[in-house]
């Protein structure tokens, strides 16, 4: 973390990450969704670090939602993210502003494995290639369930991405192969990817076309790949 960074942080809940954050950046932007934590936030910063507490701007909005934020725009995200909503806002957040060039979130331990998976990895998916579109992904650290309170039953982990140039090639076409071909993931690619192209055969022609054997199956494709597969052009019937 710089001291110029202004960190979007996702959930900040009772301040107490807020505050640390306050302390190395030189600005936090803090989207919470739940009305009460919201008011209560600003009170808590100025109460227990009222010298930072022109540093911190609440937006009460749904982060999945959040459509614009108030300049200056942020330059880092940090999150802690539930299960069932920790990959769309992600992507979200990461498609709506280009200038956050890293993160670091906290998800469930699960999650943060199909984030950060490899292509031949049992855990890459959709999660793993719309992710890589953005940055590079690692994980970076393991969290048990006994430093939270109340316990919950499931393990977390740290996930760090760290922005680069996307692939060439168009984003929405890509996603829409990458959504084809795992949703089928035990198929080959060729049958896969039949009603994306318009049939087996069609399917077949567009993955030689990018020098993909249709033979394969979607987890041993990187985002590179897949980029290229949505850039060949369409079977004529």
């Amino acid at each position: 973390m710089a001291d110029d960074d202004v960190v979007l942080e996702v959930g900040p809940g009772l301040g107490s990450l807020t505050l640390g954050l306050l302390e190395v950046a030189a600005r936090v932007t803090a989207v919470e969704i739940d009305p009460r934590l919201a008011q209560l936030l600003p009170v808590t910063v100025a109460e227990r670090a009222p010298e930072l507490a022109d540093r911190l701007t609440v937006v009460e909005a749904d982060a999945l939602r959040v459509r614009e934020l108030p300049e200056p725009p942020p330059t880092a995200l940090v999150a802690n993210l539930p299960y069932n909503v920790a990959v769309p806002v992600l992507l979200h957040l990461l498609e709506l502003l280009p200038t956050l060039d890293r993160a670091l979130i906290l998800v469930q331990a699960e999650v943060a494995e199909r984030l950060a998976a490899a292509p031949g990895a049992a855990a890459y998916g959709i999660p793993s290639v719309k992710a890589a579109w953005y940055g590079e992904v690692r994980r970076a650290g393991s969290i048990g369930r006994r430093v939270f309170w109340p316990e919950p039953n499931v393990d977390s982990g740290l996930v760090a991405l760290t922005r680069r140039p996307p692939p060439e090639g168009d984003r929405r076409a890509t996603f829409a192969v990458v959504d084809a071909a795992f949703a089928t993931r035990r198929k080959s690619l060729r049958a896969a990817l039949a009603r994306w192209a318009g049939s087996p055969a069609a399917a077949e022609v567009r993955l030689r076309a990018a020098g993909i054997d249709p033979g394969s199956r979607g987890e041993q494709l990187s985002v590179t790949d897949f980029a290229r597969l949505a850039a060949t052009d369409p079977v004529q019937p």
